[in-house]
């Protein structure tokens, strides 16, 4: 694996990774192993607290049994894109990765071993050593905070991106692993000035992250976010020195390259009605128990009621129409009792009259549905793969523009793009890939709204038969018996 150790781009897919250093247990022990690295992977997922990788070695060396390797080993590298930020995990100025498992060792030939190294960020082993058994009185954010930062918790040494919460709470953590911990605590968070609930956590190469859907789509004051890149599934194998971005105006070639999709795929390939009807994406009924006084309230969620409340990545645009599904002429939004669930209310529980989400006891099931529903609209709505040239600088919780054709307008360069699949999305995983020849990003994106408006010429009763007397029949089947 070469380095290019160059801060000007020479072609899409370039890139700088001079060294990958394995430091073992020996102090002044340490192997730069970046000529036995076949293939380099890292990975960062919005659903994942720590970042994770993985390298494939063609070992001549007997690296394993010389240095040795045991599985409590550094990893010292950085890769960049040249001329944009590092993912630096460098000693000086980053932070080490750490060596925790080997697998696939195998004997390609007399001389050779083949093997897999997997290494994870400091905070990934941090977290699965320690144990939260403490009580908080705060807000929600700080909670995560102090946790984060605690020498006999997480004990973290990186930047914390944050957005604060509007919600504070008596919270009890029961003896767990700091992610867990946090986990439970970022289903409760509300984020201050908006109305979404429920947060993620989770790491990037510059750092962590704890903060709502809705931040990642708008900023403070309600404005979109900027796209970070734009990208188009276009050909890439071009002659001329220019070419045309999706505006029209003219770009450089290899800037054009890093726009251009490699393949892509859609993971979902449209908002899964039926999925999302049984999760309670758009409709739900949660039953709060209330403890304390043995009483229980019944709370019905409206997708298209509730849509407009909160922030989406392509404008508040709903994924499917509100139109007649049935026979009763109801919407998909008008069946609560698609999704039923119960949530015990903790009342009184530290002697505060607050639910579950540190605030009014009534709100729990309102709270709880909305939570459902916008975590639902995330994992269950479009979500699309795309193989791109590497571009270091991109992280997950960016917001990205997928421009594709409609299919017929694919022979003509200046067709509309598709109503439902082109628009704004948010890169929620990344796959850093390296080998010898390029760098390349598999990234996974998704949205939760349409670019454009579904027509509102719907139709108001359900289309069926027109005999709407007609019922169904039982008929027993000894009839037809001779």
């Amino acid at each position: 694996m070469a380095g290019r150790g160059n801060e000007h781009i020479k072609f899409a897919g370039d890139y700088n990774l001079d060294f990958i250093v394995i430091h073992n247990h020996e102090e002044k022990r340490a192997v730069d192993i970046k000529k036995l690295v076949v293939e380099f992977n890292l990975y960062e997922s919005m659903y994942r607290n720590a970042l994770t990788g993985s390298l494939v070695i063609a070992d001549t060396t007997n690296l394993l049994g010389n240095l040795p390797v045991q599985g409590t080993e550094r990893l010292t590298f950085k890769l960049g894109t040249p001329g944009s930020p590092q993912i630096d995990c460098s000693d000086l100025t980053g932070h080490p990765m750490h060596v925790y498992a080997v697998s696939n060792k195998q004997q390609s030939s007399d001389n050779m071993q083949t093997y897999t190294l997997h290494f994870a960020s400091r905070e990934f082993l941090r977290n699965i050593r320690t144990r939260v058994s403490k009580a908080y009185n705060s807000r929600i954010d700080q909670m995560v905070a102090s946790i984060f930062a605690d020498p006999d918790f997480l004990d973290s040494r990186k930047t914390l991106k944050i957005e604060e919460t509007r919600n504070q709470d008596k919270f009890v953590i029961p003896n767990v692993h700091p992610f867990q911990a946090i986990n439970m605590l970022q289903k409760r968070a509300m984020a201050d000035g908006r109305k979404g609930v429920g947060y993620y956590f989770y790491e990037t190469p510059r750092g962590f992250h704890f903060r709502s859907w809705e931040s990642m789509c708008v900023d403070k004051n309600g404005t979109p976010r900027k796209v970070k890149q734009t990208f188009e599934y276009m050909p890439v194998n071009i002659t001329d020195t220019s070419a045309y971005n999706f505006k029209g105006h003219p770009e450089d070639k290899v800037a054009h390259q890093y726009q251009s999709v490699e393949k892509y795929r859609f993971l979902n390939s449209s908002h899964d009605v039926a999925v999302n009807q049984a999760a309670g994406t758009y409709a739900s009924r949660v039953i709060s128990h209330n403890l304390y006084d043995k009483s229980y309230k019944e709370t019905d969620y409206s997708y298209h009621k509730a849509f407009a409340n909160t922030k989406h990545v392509d404008g508040n645009k709903v994924a499917v129409a509100g139109s007649p599904v049935d026979f009763d002429n109801k919407g998909v939004s008008d069946y609560p009792e698609s999704n039923v669930s119960v949530v015990p209310t903790t009342r009184f529980a530290h002697g505060e009259d607050t639910g579950a989400f540190g605030i009014d006891v009534e709100q729990d099931g309102k709270l709880e549905g909305e939570r459902l529903s916008q975590m639902n609209q995330v994992i269950a709505g479009t979500r699309l793969e795309m193989t791109i040239k590497g571009q270091s600088y991109l992280e997950v919780g960016d917001v990205i523009q997928f421009n594709l054709k409609s299919v017929e307008n694919k022979t003509n360069s200046a067709g509309t793009f598709d109503p439902q699949y082109s628009g704004r999305y948010i890169i929620t995983k990344i796959r850093h890939r390296v080998t010898d020849t390029d760098y390349v990003n598999v990234i996974e994106c998704a949205k939760d709204s349409v670019a454009n408006k579904y027509s509102s010429n719907s139709y108001q009763t359900y289309p069926g038969p027109k005999r709407t007397k007609d019922k169904g029949k039982v008929v027993n089947i000894n009839k037809y018996d001779k």
